[in-house]
């Protein structure tokens, strides 16, 4: 659990918001494993953004943060304000 200004984050809200999600930004550069950003919402339709980075070769996926994003930074939250 990752304390939050909006409240804990529990694992079960970022694997729902990872499962349901959507790769809104990738980091293919990132090292050692590339990882993207993913934003989805939980059961409770609570936004939360997931850094992922994955190694196809060693069949894994490693949850880097979650937070939940700050509506003045995003739009819809799946894109940058700007």
């Amino acid at each position: 659990m990752e304390a939050e200004e909006s409240g804990e984050i529990e694992d079960e809200e970022v694997f729902e918001a990872v499962s349901a999600g959507k790769i809104i930004e990738n980091y293919p550069e990132d090292e050692p494993y590339p990882s993207c950003l993913i934003y989805g919402k939980t059961s409770k339709k609570r936004p939360l953004h997931v850094v992922c980075a994955h190694s196809d070769d060693d069949k894994l996926a490693i949850i880097v943060t979650a937070y939940q994003p700050n509506p003045e930074r995003w739009i819809d939250f799946s894109r940058r304000k700007k």
